[in-house]
């Protein structure tokens, strides 16, 4: 009798864990859907001597954190989202926000990732005592407000008088060319081209998930004689 309550018990359970990998139990659908199981490069907490920013943050035309503070030798990573929509992180200045920064004279261009989805860009801080500014140049992007900064100064040209600059030129924005991915930068340097998530992480990912699937399909009904038998 007791073997058989157990079995019962574990048919119960395993009817849980069923309905929660694939989304059954009542009021929820059978199967995922396509856009949750395609999961968006999300940015993930800071570590020393790291700060991450999340590009069109819950699909928006945002970065997130807008103005960071990062010290010399910080690596700045911005994670692109791939929904469908391209976006970039590409420097200008205070006073011309949705230009890219263009070499003058003995000064150097700015970074620029290039329109890119589903990536990783990073740039090395090299001054922290000099704002970075940079903006999207998806066309229109920078002018309803998707810019940054950072190392913004709390007062005087602060981000949020960046931002309402970008934001004065609105649809007036000037479409830029994308000829890629620009390395280089002015306070801050990028050292490479975006680069796709990390292999192994969507590896690893992808066998986690195969295992949860395969243990699911496994009948309970044998999963419950097992646990009878070995009891």
């Amino acid at each position: 009798m007791f073997c058989l309550i157990q079995s019962s018990l574990f048919l119960s359970l395993g009817s849980l864990v069923s309905a929660q990998l694939y989304g059954g139990g009542a009021g929820s659908p059978a199967t995922t859907t396509s856009a949750s199981a395609a999961a968006a490069p999300s940015a993930p907490a800071d570590t020393p001597g790291h700060v991450n920013v999340d590009v069109a943050f819950n699909e928006g035309f945002v970065f997130h954190p807008a103005n960071v503070t990062a010290s010399n030798g910080t690596l700045v990573t911005f994670f692109f989202p791939n929904n469908g929509l391209t976006h970039s992180v590409t420097q200008s200045s205070f006073a011309a926000p949705c230009t890219f920064l263009a070499a003058n004279g003995s000064s150097p261009g700015g970074f620029d990732s290039g329109l890119t989805a589903g990536t990783q860009f990073s740039i090395n801080i090299t001054d922290d005592t000099q704002p970075i500014w940079f903006h999207c140049k998806q066309l229109g992007h920078c002018g309803m407000g998707m810019v940054g900064s950072v190392n913004a100064p709390p007062t005087g040209n602060t981000y949020d008088s960046f931002r309402a600059a970008a934001l004065s030129i609105g649809s007036s924005e000037v479409q830029e060319k994308d000829n890629g991915a620009v390395t280089g930068g002015v306070n801050g340097i990028a050292t490479a081209a975006p680069t796709s998530m990390s292999a192994s992480t969507t590896a690893t990912s992808s066998q986690s998930s195969s295992a949860l699937k395969l243990l699911a399909s496994v009948p309970l009904a044998v999963l419950g004689a097992v646990i009878v038998l070995a009891l």
